[in-house]
């Protein structure tokens, strides 16, 4: 049985984000500044009863001819008050009625008027009132921007403890979601592709539901679980999965959501989220991309990331500290465990490292079975056929596809979704969108056609090189004018220095074919240069496959396993003039001796290049199947086998799904 998500004797608190109203003081405050200004509004209106706007001439003729008690004078206006009148007939037409006010806007530098009030013994004063709209800029624009700033301090400060989402007084708060089971709705029904994973976190779940079980013998539950492993693999589905299954709560955050700019919320909000875990309990608290606060901290005397290490230190004492015996279990996730502090992987922190891998053949498979179960297939999908033709995709890859092709059948208005929409999203995610409006000229698109040819003749003569699966002069992507898709037979772990030379070769079988047919070569092999000239470092510094280095690990013990630096050097370190000179040198060397592979190939079997090639620029796409038909008779030259006899391409057809 499930243990309870009540504590005994912990007060409710409504889960964070759920809005709550204004509090009492702030709704004070706000009714008080709209009293005021409603009663400064009225007194104006009341001011200006039984006033008459007149013209100031009119005005001053008046204080000259009729009885004036009174007369304001301010900067802008003339404010006079008329006495009672004489009786009626003895004025002009127009006359003020009694106790009337006229009011005129005042000429500046007139000084006949002042004297006209002293000749006719008028008392006249000054005042400085600028009016109703003087007396809301001066007093109450300002009264009500203080309430307001107020008003809004204690809302969000009341929010933070616990009623609404965090705010200015609350940056100390931590941003977990809190999820429960039916909120996540996740199980390890939901997860594929991962078997061994999902097998060991399943031992996490019974330690929550019964951890009796383990305590009588004694055992100690695990405190932390590290999910390492390439980005798109389901790290935090594997996690959501644990708390749907184990039916406790599940905090959710990011590393990231941690560190501030202010020094100290860091560790702030680590003290806070272990707090309201422990109220939960028994619970989960997961944390995405560890690596953000985990890192290993700098051994020098000044730190440019003190704040991301206070953070961490707060980390390593929550976990230290906290009973096991309350069923508290932190999992998080990276996929940069090199980086991450030796004090944070050690037992009794994260004493469980589990390794959420890219999925075989099979596991692609039921991922695909996961993801499809609301499509609609048509009866020529073959699920097994697409994850043949996907090695090395991830569940996020793999979910990318299928919707892509739902996408695709959908912008056909087909019923249905079709092995072509498939095959047509595959290349999409591969290789990229298809240029339809990309023109370009035949002489451009003759030196394409030879080039993705080159690739596609070395690619199936060379032994050790992996079938063609497709080859295309379609633009596609960001600059490619073309591509040659290339398949294993089989899932690989490993490759032979074999394997890596003929691949190095294979990549520079279009440069090779452009030097042939074309006589010259062209910026089109600039990423095959790119792709070669790293796979043949990586053979001479990591793994150890040239005789004049040795077998020398020269990379940087710090480079990423499961992320692809595309495009970036590996960097060597420690190395010396005379060994870095060597490393270049053999560089250099198993590059050209691909490039002079590629030339002997392509140079032997001429014929079927062109014949390839004219294929290509008349139908544009050719499959793998074809290709082999195309270059059936080809020969593999003697320069690189000692009898040069005509290769068994059936033995490179990959295997029906």
């Amino acid at each position: 049985m499930a243990p309870s998500l009540k504590g005994p004797s912990t007060p409710k608190k409504p889960p964070l984000g759920t809005p709550s109203a204004t509090p009492r003081i702030g709704a004070l405050l706000v009714w008080i500044a709209i009293a005021v200004l409603g009663f400064l509004l009225l007194r104006g209106m009341f001011e200006d009863a039984g006033t008459r706007k007149v013209p100031y001439s009119v005005l001053k003729s008046a204080i000259a001819t009729l009885p004036v008690q009174q007369v304001t004078l301010s900067e802008h206006e003339v404010r006079v008050q008329f006495s009672k009148p004489e009786p009626e007939g003895q004025l002009a037409p127009g006359a003020p009625e009694a106790s009337a006010v006229w009011v005129a806007n005042r000429v500046s530098n007139d000084p006949e008027l002042v004297k006209l009030l002293e000749q006719r013994h008028i008392t006249y004063g000054a005042t400085s009132s600028s009016g109703l709209l003087g007396m809301l800029a001066i007093w109450v624009l300002p009264l009500l921007l203080i309430f307001a700033f107020w008003a809004y301090l204690f809302r969000r400060t009341s929010m933070s403890m616990g009623q609404g989402p965090p705010g200015v007084m609350s940056f100390g708060k931590t941003r977990a979601r809190v999820y429960l089971e039916q909120h996540t709705g996740i199980t390890f029904a939901d997860v594929a592709g991962v078997d061994e994973a999902a097998e060991e976190l399943k031992e996490i779940v019974e330690f929550l539901k019964t951890p009796e079980k383990f305590r009588r013998l004694g055992g100690r539950i695990p405190k932390g679980v590290l999910l390492v492993g390439p980005p798109g693999t389901g790290k935090t589905l594997l996690a959501r999965a644990v708390a749907g299954e184990a039916n406790v709560a599940f905090f959710s955050l990011s590393g990231s959501e941690f560190v501030e700019m202010f020094v100290g919320v860091g560790a702030a909000r680590v003290r806070d989220l272990f707090q309201q875990a422990a109220a939960k309990a028994p619970c989960i608290v997961f944390i995405d991309e560890l690596d953000a606060i985990g890192k290993t901290r700098n051994s020098g005397v000044v730190s440019g990331h003190d704040e991301r290490e206070q953070t961490l230190n707060q980390l390593l004492a929550e976990m230290d500290g906290f009973d096991p015996r309350a069923g508290l279990i932190v999992m998080a996730a990276t996929n940069r465990p090199e980086i991450l502090d030796p004090a944070l992987m050690r037992p009794g922190r994260f004493d469980r490292h589990v390794l959420v891998d890219r999925p075989d053949k099979r596991g692609r498979e039921k991922i695909l079975e996961i993801h499809a179960r609301d499509v609609k297939l048509g009866s020529d999908v073959k699920l097994k056929e697409i994850a043949q033709h996907t090695p090395g995709f991830a569940g996020a890859d793999l979910a990318n596809v299928v919707n892509e092709a739902a996408l695709l059948a959908g912008r056909a208005a087909r019923d249905q979704v079709t092995m072509r929409d498939f095959n047509e999203a595959i290349e999409r995610v591969t290789a990229g969108l298809e240029k339809k409006s990309r023109r370009i000229n035949e002489k451009e698109k003759e030196i394409v056609a030879y080039h993705e040819s080159g690739h596609a003749l070395v690619g199936t003569l060379l032994p050790h090189s992996e079938p063609v699966h497709k080859i295309s002069i379609i633009p596609r992507g960001l600059s490619a004018l073309g591509y040659t898709k290339q398949l294993p037979l089989e899932d690989r772990y490993l490759m032979s220095a074999e394997e890596l030379s003929d691949k190095i070769a294979a990549l520079l079988g279009g440069r090779a074919a452009e030097e042939e047919m074309v006589g010259t070569i062209s910026t089109g092999a600039s990423s095959d240069l790119k792709q070669a000239t790293e796979i043949a470092r990586l053979m001479v510094c990591e793994y150890g496959m040239s005789d004049a280095v040795g077998p020398l690990a020269l990379l940087d013990h710090q480079r990423s396993m499961f992320l692809q630096n595309h495009g970036m050097p590996a960097a060597e370190t420690g190395l010396s003039q005379r060994t870095a000179q060597l490393i270049d040198q053999e560089v250099s060397r198993l590059v050209h001796e691909g490039l002079r592979r590629a030339r002997s190939v392509v140079t032997f079997n001429r014929s079927y290049l062109e014949k390839l090639a004219a294929r290509l620029l008349t139908i544009e796409t050719i499959e793998g199947d074809e290709v082999r038909d195309l270059l059936r008779g080809a020969i593999v030259p003697p320069s690189i086998v000692p009898e040069p006899t005509p290769i068994d391409l059936d033995e490179r057809r990959p295997p029906e799904a």
